[in-house]
Formats: structure tokens, C-alpha cells, sequence
């Protein structure tokens, strides 16, 4: 799968509205991600090890945002993909595990306490709107992870190849079932409207943590 794949889908309103919130405000809409420093140079390797430890605090702990949404789906095509979904986000939680393990210790930032309290703040606020009882709120923000989640894949693929690990597939960034089940459980307005919301708030998390390691990196530069 492809980066332009991502950016574009055939399907209802509530579908084409999701893809467009994930491309225009979440990952991908921040240049760090796709940077020199994170690609090359001498800091890539800390600047990646900076990556994974606040990627892991976000996405690394069991029940994920995956799990927590899943309790509670109603619809049936929304709990088929769940089901799919769990499970391949389990390899990337794994993944994330042997990263951080193999990365070594967080990067000495200045201000770092801010910063972890900021982390650790985004992921109860993501385990919060994933068990929203607005019904398609947890949904739009699982929908939102896996999507961005190509992305961010990205910057964790290059921590495995820098630090000596070869990334299995992505097969959490399933963007056909993504529209698929956009599309069936957003027929609804007061679902779809939530549903976007879900997934809006997912993807400014993210893109709020991108500005942060940004700044951490520049911090750690100016030293």
C-alpha cells in the first residue's frame, strides 16, 4: 500500500470526511514526520528513540483504543472489523515492545517533565474518548488510528531499520475495510457527526505529539 492510497476513498460522505481529517490534521500534516531528522543525519537514531518511547506511551498498553471502542460497537460490520483490527494491532503493540526495549533509554531533553506529563495526559485522554457512550465516537477514533497509524508505521519503520530490526507488514492500515465501515455505520447524521469527532480528536493527539518531539529535538540541538 502506497502513500497516495491513503489520501483518497470511495465511499459514503461520512467515509471521504474521515480520510480527508486524517490527511489534513493529523500525522501526515506535520512535517517532522517525514524529516531529516528523523531519516538521517547523526541525531536520527535519538530523535527515532525519542519517537518510540512516546509512541509506546500512547499505544503500547493492553486494552488499546482498539479494545476499549470495541465494547462498545452495535453494528455488525463495525465489530467484524474490530475483531480483524484487534488483532493486528496487537503486532504493532509487539513491534513497539521490542523498539523500545531495543532503543535503549529515553534521550536526556531540557523541560522533559512536561513533556512526559503531556504524553501521559494525550493517552488517558485518547482511552477516555474511546470509551465515549456517544455511540460512533469510539469508533471514528479507532477508525482515525488505524488510518494515521500508516504514518506513523513510517517513523517506527525507520527506528526498526536504523537500530538493526526488520518490520513486519502493516496490516492494521486496512483503508478498503476503513471505508467500508465508515460508510455502513455512518447512514446515521448524530452517528457520523460523532464518528468524525471521534477521529478528529485522535488525530490533533497526534499531531500535538509530532509538534512536541519537534520541540524536543530542537531542544536537545541547542544544547
Amino acid at each position: 500500500m502506497g502513500l497516495a492510497q491513503v489520501d483518497h476513498v470511495d465511499g459514503s460522505r461520512g467515509a471521504s470526511l474521515l480520510f480527508a481529517h486524517v490527511m489534513e490534521r493529523g500525522s501526515a500534516a506535520h512535517p517532522y514526520v517525514r524529516s531529516a531528522a528523523l531519516s538521517g543525519g547523526p541525531d536520527a537514531g535519538t530523535n527515532l528513540t525519542d519517537a518510540v518511547h512516546f509512541l509506546c506511551t500512547l499505544h503500547a498498553r493492553y486494552p488499546s483504543i482498539i479494545e476499549h471502542a470495541a465494547e462498545r460497537s452495535v453494528d455488525p460490520v463495525a465489530t467484524a472489523w474490530f475483531s480483524a483490527a484487534s488483532r493486528a494491532f496487537t503486532a504493532e503493540r509487539s513491534l513497539l515492545a521490542k523498539l523500545v526495549v531495543t532503543v535503549g533509554a529515553l534521550p536526556a531533553t531540557p523541560g522533559a517533565g512536561a513533556s512526559d506529563a503531556m504524553a501521559i495526559g494525550q493517552q488517558r485522554a485518547m482511552t477516555m474518548l474511546a470509551q465515549s457512550e456517544r455511540r460512533g465516537c469510539g469508533l471514528g477514533a479507532a477508525l482515525a488510528l488505524a488510518l494515521d497509524w500508516f504514518h506513523i508505521r513510517h517513523v517506527l519503520d525507520l527506528a526498526a531499520l536504523h537500530f538493526g530490526i526488520a518490520p513486519p507488514p502493516n496490516r492494521f492500515t486496512d483503508e478498503n475495510a476503513i471505508a467500508e465501515v465508515a460508510t455502513a455505520t455512518s447512514a446515521s447524521p448524530a452517528v457520523e457527526r460523532a464518528m468524525l469527532f471521534g477521529a478528529e480528536q485522535i488525530v490533533l493527539q497526534h499531531h500535538g505529539l509530532w509538534g512536541v518531539l519537534e520541540a524536543r529535538q530542537m531542544a536537545r540541538a541547542a544544547l
